[in-house]
């Protein structure tokens, strides 16, 4: 075995690296779009009377998670995740 890195590997890590790019931009669209959406919710909760935290659609978000999830993700991995992310979308709510 050479010390020489692979060009076909290199080549390969750089495909991968470009596809992940990709994604990342995808996620970034879809972040800003479900904040756009929350942001919307916040605005018509006054109007029916709503608390602006609700516990129970949060337990609801999670178990949709849990069915959408096809791995490799583990559960509580993606529970991680969107904790992260209702908590930054909790901070726009109340700016």
């Amino acid at each position: 075995m050479t010390d020489q890195p692979s060009a076909e590997a290199t080549e390969q890590i750089a495909q991968h690296r470009e596809r992940i790019d990709a994604i990342d931009c995808q996620i970034v669209r879809l972040l800003n779009e479900r904040a756009t959406e929350a942001l919307a919710i916040r605005s018509l909760k006054p109007h029916v009377h709503w608390s602006l935290y609700d516990p129970k659609r949060e337990e609801e978000i999670f178990a949709n998670l849990a069915r959408c999830n096809e791995g490799p993700l583990y559960g509580e991995n993606l529970r991680e995740i969107y904790e992260a992310i209702l908590h930054v979308m909790k901070e726009l709510r109340d700016r």
